[in-house]
């Protein structure tokens, strides 16, 4: 009887341990095949993360792109930028902004980035200065002051919105922008005019009780209704992995339809996803950013991230015209809608 007791327990310890040895053999094979389908997805943002970024910072957080097999890390830009580190493969996407890309489109040594989506579907800068002042039209600054980034671009934007207005752009005193408070600067300054995008600038000076006057550049002339900013993806991801590009951009523009319809509950997911704290204490400006933005990540547009040929074709003519760039960028270059969904 102890014999066959002994044979039967040597029996179940052996059946035991092969039904273990399977389990092991079962999860190490979905691993395996989890990892080998898992794509891993470097973003590198533009700048500390903000409303521009919610719908990326809520498809983490609600695992949208974990149901669409992706790994998804969004970084900050390096000290040589977002869109250099994208066309070096350090990242796969990344943001910038169509007036900014144009010299990577015409350099003899192009880089190897496509634009793929718009974060916000219209130009949403434009210039803020203290109410009354008479800056709420171009011509008004003259005889003033503009804080100015010193881009090629950005002055001859400047010089052609204030001339034709009625302005002169000559009689406007330029000095460097070093400003991060726009509209304390403007109300501490009242000759002071500052360009920046309103859903932080503008919304910043309404949550502070701040009374400014504000004009968009599209709404002065429709060539300044360029993309910015804009998803970019790296060339050679995109020819080798189109289907996980379609997959992070369906899963981004998920995320930004969240945003839209939960602009409140989004900015709670943007300030808590922040890594770097920036946003620690503005919780009231981001909350507000995202109700602006809601009406603007999709505005007119047939759907999120649409990139509309003739306007983005439009400014790139412009700027060859005015010499602000060398080559002239052929019609349909440095954009694709076909990774959207």
């Amino acid at each position: 009887m102890k014999k066959l007791l002994s044979v039967l327990m040597i029996l179940a310890l052996l059946v035991a341990l092969a039904a273990c040895s399977k389990t092991t053999d079962d999860a190490n094979v979905t691993e395996a095949t989890r990892t080998e389908d898992t794509v891993d997805i470097t973003f590198c943002l533009d700048w500390t993360p903000n409303t521009n970024h919610t719908g990326l910072y809520v498809a983490l957080a609600n695992g949208y792109y974990d149901e669409a097999g992706l790994n998804v890390q969004i970084v900050q830009p390096p000290e040589n930028g977002a869109t250099q580190a994208c066309a070096a493969g350090q990242a796969q996407f990344a943001i910038d902004a169509q007036d900014t890309l144009a010299p990577v489109f015409t350099s003899d040594t192009p880089l190897g980035v496509t634009a793929v989506a718009a974060l916000i579907q219209h130009n949403t800068s434009g210039i803020i200065s203290k109410k009354g002042e008479g800056m709420d039209r171009p011509a008004g600054l003259t005889g003033k002051t503009y804080l100015t980034w010193d881009s090629p671009t950005e002055k001859a934007i400047m010089e052609n919105v204030v001339n034709a207005d009625g302005g002169d752009w000559s009689q406007v005193t330029l000095i460097p922008n070093t400003v991060t408070e726009e509209a304390q600067d403007v109300y501490n300054n009242p000759d002071h005019a500052i360009w920046v995008f309103y859903a932080w600038g503008g919304i910043n000076a309404q949550v502070n009780n701040i009374d400014t006057d504000f004009f968009f550049f599209k709404d002065i002339d429709a060539t300044f209704d360029y993309y910015t900013p804009v998803i970019i993806a790296n060339n050679d991801f995109l020819a080798t992995n189109p289907d996980a590009a379609k997959k992070f951009l369906a899963a981004t523009k998920k995320g930004y339809e969240f945003a839209i319809e939960n602009p409140e509950e989004a900015a709670e997911l943007l300030i808590k996803g922040d890594q770097t704290l920036s946003l620690e204490g503005s919780e009231a400006l981001v909350t507000a950013s995202q109700q602006y933005l809601a009406d603007q990540y999709i505005a007119d547009a047939p759907s999120w991230g649409y990139i509309d040929a003739a306007r983005w074709d439009a400014f790139y003519a412009w700027l060859y015209d005015q010499q602000l760039i060398e080559k002239e960028i052929p019609a349909g270059t440095g954009f694709s809608n076909d990774y959207l969904s």
